[in-house]
């Protein structure tokens, strides 16, 4: 069997079926990128894990995970003005995160080379929010690829990278959840490993990379435009832009990404094919190239995810050029909503040209399955502690949620967290709902992986203007919403062993005086704890930590190490339901006579869940005794 690592760096020509994630962690070695950058976000993870499955001692490739993407992005840009090719990763938010070092790249000379790699996330998979991140490359002045296969993913990471090299500009890779997970055969190019540059070839003279007045900005400004605009002129021939001509004159569709895979299976078995413009390079806009197929079609309708984006471009380039194309977008909201599948292609397009898809064989119906909540692993210390928590605090009290694991107790039972915005938020907002506030309790949770990346601030913020509130640190040792990544409060990262930077010591040095530390499995501490905490003036932290269970037993399986008893149900059951309604395991479940079972496959028997059984009818299974007879 074919080792992921093993054939990623392979120097011959092959094919492979990858992910999208994947091929583009080939580009980077094809492409000589010697410096990669993340902070960890679905739909993008699984290239951390494409590079870590390569051999440290074989990996031409230096990547860290860093403590927010703002950061990531600085060590990107920092490495790409010393000289060497680097690619900075991560969600959609991620550059919300980023922005304020992302929109100066476009003024900077980018020596080296980089390529940002955005995984937009239509539908909300795995986000607050279905942010277009195209915007971002206008506001910028920076270009912007998007791929609709695993195969394009992979070769326009490689223009990208090389236009970048060549115009000393950031190029933006566009992924999309669907082309990030999608897999395909993709053809690989042969590979000659470079030996690794160590000399630095910083020069002030690149710059100014001090834009800090009106004589500095201006130009630098100026030259981003020029860049763009050279760029554009170049876009209008480019390759990475498909016309598929079906002599359709009547009817054209402009399209990118994602929705074009869609469109293509919707149009699979009409008759009638209206025309397709497959855009590639998606900012700047190809504009003669859009503008001679708007003048060849009567009616064109632009198919494209999330915003209006490249509907508004080209409804002003029709007006500028007097082109009298009918140009047809967005008709209702729902069009700007969601991903575009091939069954909401469908939709779309009946609502443009109902004819068109009249003598279509109508699509198989999908089975549709009952919804699969969200839920907290089986042994998760945040159940623990929010069944602790809950004991703890008045129906009146106010919670802040943040983003995490942890996010998962706003679900009912727990009902833990009122209001969310985003990563590290949740200290900020809690201090604004504390001020003038004397008759409710204000609780803000936080994880220990988001503590690093945006949490410290607001957490000092309370400090120095001594708000009121409790905080509570949730702490399972790991980065474990997007898959178990190292953070700066584990002791190791991807190289290695490293310094373990304690929560607690980072709070002792900012000067709070007010700590408590427990075992989230220690529920009645817990819950004692935060009663006390919430009689108390002034900004109060609780770290809760427990081991990321998940993590724990896929680790005690790699190493071949069994695992505890499963728990049982005694017959001092009395049909409360504690387990199943208060602390909704879901190792417990109903029988249809009301009865309560464990179920063998999810308990893990850490036996967290054993205090929570008011009559103690929870107990670990007693191994079996060896028949000797």
């Amino acid at each position: 069997m074919k080792k992921l690592g093993d054939f990623l760096i392979s120097p011959h020509r092959s094919t492979e079926i990858v992910m999208g994630n994947t091929a583009i962690v080939r580009g980077m070695i094809e492409s000589g990128v010697r410096v990669v950058t993340s902070y960890p976000g679905s739909p993008t993870p699984e290239i951390a894990a494409a590079i870590t499955a390569i051999p440290k001692d074989k990996n031409p490739l230096y990547f860290e995970f860093s403590t927010n993407e703002k950061v990531a992005t600085e060590v990107a840009f920092g490495a790409s003005i010393n000289g060497h090719l680097s690619t900075v990763f991560f969600k959609s938010v991620g550059l919300n995160v980023a922005a304020d070092t992302f929109v100066q790249l476009g003024h900077m000379e980018v020596i080296g080379g980089m390529v940002i790699v955005i995984g937009d996330d239509p539908g909300a998979n795995s986000s607050q929010n279905e942010q277009d991140n195209r915007h971002y490359a206008r506001l910028a002045y920076v270009p912007m690829l998007e791929p609709s296969t695993p195969t394009e993913a992979y070769t326009m990471f490689k223009k990208a990278a090389q236009l970048s090299i060549e115009r000393y500009m950031p190029v933006i890779l566009r992924m999309t959840t669907h082309v990030c997970h999608a897999k395909e055969k993709v053809t690989f190019s042969s590979w000659t490993p470079l030996p690794l540059n160590h000399s630095s070839r910083f020069n002030v003279d690149n710059g100014p990379y001090i834009p800090l007045t009106t004589k500095l900005v201006l130009p630098l400004k100026r030259r981003a435009l020029e860049k763009l605009a050279q760029f554009a002129a170049d876009a209008d021939t480019s390759s990475l832009n498909t016309v598929i001509n079906n002599n359709n004159p009547l009817y054209g569709i402009v399209t990118m990404g994602a929705p074009f895979q869609s469109l293509q299976d919707v149009l699979e078995e009409t008759a009638l094919k209206p025309d397709i413009l497959k855009l590639g390079i998606i900012h700047p806009l190809p504009k003669q190239l859009v503008a001679d197929f708007l003048r060849q079609h009567k009616e064109v309708k632009i198919v494209e995810e999330l915003d209006d984006f490249i509907e508004q471009q080209v409804k002003a380039l029709a007006y500028d050029m007097d082109i009298s194309t009918k140009i047809i977008g967005k008709q209702d909201y729902e069009d700007w909503l969601n991903e575009y599948t091939p069954e909401k292609v469908s939709t779309i397009l009946q609502k443009t040209w109902p004819h068109l898809l009249a003598n279509k064989k109508p699509r198989i119906p999908l089975l549709h399955w009952s919804p699969r909540p969200a839920q907290l692993c089986p042994g998760c210390g945040h159940r623990s502690a929010f069944h602790a928590i809950k004991q703890a605090l008045d129906p009146n009290d106010i919670t802040v949620a943040d983003i995490g694991c942890h996010t998962l107790g706003i679900m009912e039972p727990y009902n833990m967290g009122q209001v969310l915005l985003c990563m590290g938020h949740s200290s900020g907002t809690a201090a604004g709902l504390s001020l003038f506030n004397n008759s409710r309790k204000v609780v803000a949770f936080l994880g220990d992986s988001t503590f690093f990346h945006a949490g410290l601030p607001g957490i000092i913020n309370a400090v120095f203007n001594h708000h009121n509130f409790t905080l509570i640190l949730l702490d399972n040792g790991t980065t474990a919403m997007t898959g178990h990544q190292s953070h700066p409060g584990v002791g190791y990262n991807v190289n290695g062993p490293t310094e373990k930077i304690t929560i607690r010591h980072v709070l002792d040095g900012i000067g709070i005086t007010n700590i408590r530390e427990i075992d989230a499995y220690a529920q009645a501490q817990l819950t004692e704890a935060v009663k006390a905490a919430l009689t108390e003036k002034g900004f109060k932290v609780i770290i809760a930590k427990h081991p990321c269970m998940l993590k724990a037993m896929r680790e005690r399986n790699a190493a071949g190490k069994p695992l505890p008893p499963s728990v049982e149900i005694t017959t001092d059951c009395n049909q409360n339901y504690t387990c199943v309604s208060a602390f909704a395991c879901p190792t417990f479940q109903h029988n249809d006579d009301g009865s309560i079972i464990v179920h063998k496959d999810l308990c893990i028997g850490d036996g967290s869940c054993k205090q929570t059984c008011p009559t103690k009818a929870i107990l670990h299974k007693r191994p079996k005794k060896e028949d000797n007879s």
